[in-house]
C-alpha cells in the first residue's frame, strides 16, 4: 500500500454529520486558522440518514408559560442517573444559542405567529421541550449547515477512511494526539495528517450490532480512540427500540440529493406510527403463513393492550421500569416473537386492531386523538391525518402502507455513553482530542429523546471556543509527531492483506459474526455467562490480529481493493470497540436492571409468565445512579478496565454579573 508525505493540517474534522459540520462552521467563525473536514462522503452517517416520525430536537423550553432555566433543564438530564452535572448543566446553558443558530442558518423549526417556538412532550421529558421539523431534522440540519461549510469554503476532503490514531508522550508524561492515518478509498493510498487539534465527530457506534436501526452506512469509529487508551464514560448504557427493517434493495426509491440509497430502509418507529394504533402481526419466516395478532396473549384486556402501543409514541426507548405493566412489554413481545420463536412482526396500518374501539382506550390517548381530530377509521387514516409526512416517508422509499404491513424488530438505536470529555469537550486524558455528537458519552441511563441532537451542536460550539482560545496556535514537536505517524503508517501499511490471509474469511462473513454475537449478548437482555464468553473471543481475536512491529520480509501479494482495505480496516476498529463495550457491560452488572438493559439473574424476579422461565431480572441498585462508569484500556495488562467513579454534585449558581465579566475577560473560564 502506497505511503503519501505526512499533510499538516492546524484542525482537522473528522466527519460530516451534523456535529462535525457545526464544529467547522463555529471554528471558522471563530477564527481558527487552517480547518479542514475529512469524511467518508457527506452523503453518508446517521445525521443525513437517519429520523423518525418528526425527528425531534430537544432544547430549552422558550414558550409558552412553563417556566424553564437551564439548571432546569441539567435536572433533567440528571433524573435517569449516571449522567455527569458538569456536562449536563453545560449542555443546558447551550441549548439556546445552539438552537438559535440552526434557525439562523435556515432550519425551518416551527414558530406560531409571534414567533415563539413551540414545543411538544418527548421520552422522558416532564416539559414541552421537543421541536421538530419533520421527519428528516438532522437532515435538515446538515443541509443548513453544509451551504454555511461550503461558503466558508472549509475544505472538505471526501472518501477519506479514518484507520489510526495517533499520539506522542507529551513532556508532562501525557500522551497527546498528533495526527491520523486515513485510506484513500478512491485509489487505496494510505495518507498521514499531522494536526495539533482534533474534533472527532465520528457518530455512535453503528457497525456494532445486527439488529440495528442505525443507518447501513453508518459504523462508527470509536474503537480508534479507544485503541489509544482514550477513556470512556457509561458504555452500557445504549437505547434500544422498535424500528422498521423492511429490504428495499429491489425497490423504486425516490433518491434524495444527499443521502445515499441503502440496502434496507431503517427508521425509528415512534412518535405518531405508535399513537395511530396500528394492527402488529406476527408470520411465520414467509412473512404470509400464519399471521395472527399476538399482543392479546400478553394482556386480558384490548383496550389496556392499544393503550399501552399509544404510549410508546413517546416513550420508544425500551425501559426496564416500564415492566411488566408497562409500555415496554410492546417491545418483549416483538422480541420473543421475533428472536425466540423466529418468527417475523409487521405494522399493518390498514385496519384496526381486533375488537378495537376508542372507548376502550385509556382516557390519554383517546383524548389526544380527539383533540388531533384523528378519530378516523384505521390507522392508516389516523396516521395521514396526523402527519401526512410519515406516511410519504415510506413511499419515498418504495414501501406504500396502503398496500403491505411494515416488517419491524426491536434494534439498537443509539449510545448514551462514548468517550469522556471535559465541559469544553476536549478528552479528559488524550488532549487535543475533542469528541463530539454521539461518540461523545455526555448522556446517563436514560435521556430525553432528541437530546442527542442538541449534545452535538453544543459540543461544537464549545470545542471551537476552546480550541480557538487556548489551542490556537501550534505546540507540536514536529519531529516526535513525523516519527509516530511514519511508525504507525509503516506497522499498518499490509494490515490488510495480512488480515485477510490469517483469517482466511471474508470481511463480510467476520462483521456478520461480530454483530450477531453483539446482538445476542449485549442487547437489551443481558446474561453474564454469554458475555463473558464473548469477550474471551474479542480479545483473543484481536491480540492475534494486532499489527506487526514492522511489515513481514515477505509481505502477502494479495491484491485487496480499496473498498475492501477500508472494510478490513474498520472491522480492526470495530473488534476493539466491541470488546470495551463488553468488558463494560460485564463490569456493570452489580448496578442491575435499569435504562435499556435487562440484567438476567437466575435468582432475579420473573418478567411474565409466556417467558421463559430464565428470563428473571436483577434489580436496579439505586446506589449507582450517582456513580459514572469509567473505562479505558491499559497498556499493562493489555486489556480494556474499568470503575465507578462518584459523580461531582450540580454546581452552584455563578450568576453575580460582575464576577462572571471579569473572568470572561480574562479568560479563566476557558480553563
Amino acid at each position: 500500500m502506497k505511503i503519501l508525505p505526512v499533510r499538516k493540517i492546524h484542525t482537522i474534522v473528522l466527519g460530516s454529520g451534523a456535529a462535525g459540520l457545526a464544529a467547522a462552521v463555529r471554528l471558522s467563525a471563530e477564527g481558527v486558522p487552517d480547518i479542514a473536514i475529512l469524511t467518508e462522503g457527506v452523503r453518508l452517517g446517521t445525521s443525513v440518514n437517519a429520523g423518525s416520525d418528526k425527528q425531534t430536537y430537544y432544547k430549552l423550553g422558550i414558550c409558552g408559560r412553563e417556566a424553564d432555566s437551564p439548571r432546569d433543564l441539567a435536572l433533567t438530564y440528571l433524573r435517569g442517573g449516571s449522567a455527569d452535572p458538569l456536562i449536563a448543566l453545560t449542555e443546558a446553558a447551550g441549548s439556546a444559542r445552539a438552537f438559535f443558530h440552526l434557525v439562523n442558518l435556515g432550519v425551518p423549526f416551527p414558530h406560531n405567529r409571534f414567533g415563539e417556538y413551540v414545543g411538544y412532550k418527548t421520552d422522558h421529558d416532564p416539559f414541552r421541550r421537543a421541536t421538530s421539523c419533520g421527519p428528516y431534522t438532522s437532515r435538515e440540519m446538515c443541509r443548513a449547515l453544509l451551504r454555511r461549510v461550503k461558503n466558508e469554503e472549509i475544505p472538505i476532503f471526501e472518501n477519506r477512511s479514518a484507520v489510526k490514531l495517533a499520539t506522542y508522550a507529551a513532556a508532562d508524561g501525557t500522551r497527546r494526539l498528533c495526527g491520523l492515518l486515513a485510506l484513500n478509498t478512491a485509489d487505496g493510498v494510505l495518507e498521514p495528517y499531522c494536526c495539533e487539534n482534533l474534533v472527532f465527530a465520528v457518530g455512535g457506534p453503528g457497525g456494532l450490532y445486527e439488529a440495528s436501526v442505525y443507518p447501513s452506512s453508518q459504523f462508527g469509529a470509536i474503537g480508534l480512540a479507544l485503541e489509544i487508551g482514550a477513556a470512556a464514560a457509561s458504555l452500557p448504557e445504549s437505547q434500544f427500540g422498535l424500528a422498521s427493517v423492511t429490504d428495499i434493495s429491489k425497490r423504486e426509491v425516490r433518491s434524495d440529493p444527499i443521502c445515499d440509497r441503502p440496502e434496507s430502509f431503517r427508521w425509528n418507529v415512534s412518535g405518531t406510527y405508535m399513537q395511530v394504533l396500528p394492527r402488529f402481526v406476527s408470520t411465520e419466516p414467509d412473512g404470509v403463513s400464519g399471521a395472527r395478532e399476538f399482543l392479546r396473549d400478553y394482556r386480558v384486556a384490548l383496550g389496556e393492550i392499544n393503550s399501552l402501543v399509544f404510549l410508546k409514541g413517546y416513550q420508544w426507548p425500551f425501559d426496564a421500569r416500564k415492566l411488566p405493566d408497562g409500555s415496554s412489554m410492546v417491545d418483549m413481545a416483538v422480541f420473543y416473537e421475533t428472536a425466540v420463536l423466529g418468527r417475523r412482526v409487521f405494522l399493518d396500518y390498514r385496519t384496526d386492531p381486533a375488537d378495537f374501539s376508542f372507548e376502550a382506550l385509556d382516557s390519554e390517548a383517546r383524548e389526544y386523538l380527539r383533540k388531533s381530530d384523528a378519530l378516523l377509521a384505521t390507522p392508516l387514516a389516523r396516521l395521514a391525518k396526523m402527519n401526512p409526512g410519515a406516511v410519504e416517508l415510506y413511499r419515498d422509499h418504495g414501501i406504500d402502507l396502503a398496500a403491505e404491513p411494515l416488517e419491524i424488530a426491536l434494534c439498537a438505536q443509539h449510545n448514551n455513553g462514548g468517550l469522556k470529555g471535559t465541559i469544553w469537550y476536549e478528552s479528559e486524558n488524550v488532549p487535543h482530542l475533542f469528541p463530539i455528537g454521539e461518540v461523545n458519552g455526555s448522556h446517563g441511563v436514560t435521556r430525553p429523546g432528541g437530546s442527542a441532537l442538541n449534545a452535538g451542536q453544543v459540543g461544537a460550539f464549545r470545542a471551537a471556543q476552546y480550541i480557538a482560545r487556548r489551542y490556537s496556535g501550534w505546540s507540536l514537536d514536529w519531529t516526535a509527531a513525523e516519527k509516530e505517524l511514519a511508525a504507525e503508517a509503516s506497522r499498518l501499511a499490509e494490515y490488510p492483506e495480512r488480515a485477510a490471509s490469517q483469517t482466511g474469511d471474508d470481511w463480510r462473513k467476520e462483521r456478520a459474526a461480530f454483530q450477531c454475537r453483539m446482538t445476542r449478548s449485549a442487547g437489551h437482555l443481558r446474561h453474564g455467562g454469554e458475555i463473558g464468553e464473548a469477550l474471551r473471543l474479542l480479545t483473543g481475536r484481536r491480540r492475534a490480529a494486532r499489527p506487526l512491529s514492522a511489515p513481514p520480509a515477505e509481505t502477502p501479494t494479495a491484491d485487496i481493493p480499496p473498498a475492501d482495505a477500508a472494510e478490513i480496516f474498520r472491522n480492526r476498529q470495530l473488534l476493539i470497540a466491541q470488546e470495551a463495550y463488553l468488558s463494560a457491560l460485564s463490569a456493570s452488572f452489580d448496578a442491575g436492571s435499569r435504562g435499556s438493559a435487562l440484567v438476567l439473574d437466575p435468582r432475579g424476579e420473573p418478567i411474565h409468565p409466556k417467558f421463559p422461565g430464565s428470563w428473571r431480572i436483577k434489580p436496579e441498585d439505586p446506589r449507582f445512579r450517582d456513580r459514572i462508569l469509567i473505562t479505558r484500556y491499559s497498556d499493562e495488562s493489555d486489556s480494556f478496565l474499568s470503575c465507578w467513579r462518584p459523580l461531582p454534585d450540580l454546581p452552584e449558581d455563578e450568576e453575580w454579573f460582575e464576577n462572571v465579566w471579569r473572568d470572561y475577560r480574562s479568560g479563566t473560564v476557558f480553563d
